[in-house]
């Protein structure tokens, strides 16, 4: 017999296609008798029909094409072996729908090492624009030491990353040490404040990502401003 928590766990995105379809997975022994609830797992191996099963638990609506978008990082997230559950998917589908079409800036590589009491470093492979480019930094945290190699990538681009306004990394309810993780991050962007966030399952790539958007915003800005092709 099966048991534990995943008993009543629609994994596959075929299954939850077919629970859709007039529940063609079905059996006598229901979750409903055992005081249970049907679920669909969020993985590499979902479905449209396994994500919107998830949406209507939260009583959440998006457009095919938003679905489409959402499924795709869910299923990138399954492949890199991270945990997914209901209680991510807002995270996600935040994280999605503010993400843009245009890449002006691209993490090739990244590797961050700390350490109690020692200097957190990091080393970049980073493409911007059409310009490959390697480079290390050193700092308090891996975050820092993120962004103190990116900005001596980026000083040859003529751009600086903003400071910090706020810095925020939370977990859904509930979540486990495996959970994932969204950072929210404030910038101070002259004479405005600007947020960008992003999800990963690791804290301060949540950070990194977040922080390579508003990178990724702004050189957008820059170029539509200078009249210069997006390509």
């Amino acid at each position: 017999p099966i048991i534990g928590a995943d008993v009543f766990t629609q994994t596959a995105g075929i299954h939850a296609d077919g629970d859709q379809k007039g529940g063609l997975y079905k059996t006598r022994l229901g979750p409903e008798r055992f005081s249970r609830i049907r679920s669909y797992a969020l993985g590499k191996m979902s479905g449209k029909a396994s994500l919107k099963k998830n949406l209507e638990q939260l009583e959440l609506d998006l457009s095919d094409e938003n679905q489409k978008k959402v499924l795709e990082r869910i299923v990138s997230l399954g492949d890199s072996k991270q945990t997914i559950t209901t209680d991510d998917l807002p995270f996600i589908i935040a994280d999605v729908l503010e993400s843009k079409d245009y890449q002006h800036i691209q993490l090739l590589n990244c590797s961050i090492t700390s350490g109690l009491n020692l200097e957190s470093t990091a080393s970049i492979r980073v493409k911007v624009h059409n310009t490959k480019h390697i480079e290390s930094g050193s700092g308090n945290g891996g975050f820092d030491a993120f962004i103190d190699a990116i900005n001596k990538v980026m000083a040859l681009h003529n751009y600086t990353v903003p400071t910090l306004a706020d810095y925020e990394v939370r977990i859904p309810k509930g979540g486990n040490t495996d959970a994932l993780t969204e950072c929210v991050i404030t910038w101070n962007c002259g004479t405005e404040l600007r947020k960008t966030r992003a999800v990963h399952s690791n804290q301060v790539f949540a950070g990194v990502l977040a922080a390579l958007k508003l990178i990724n915003m702004q050189l957008h800005e820059l170029k539509l401003n200078a009249g210069q092709p997006l390509a």
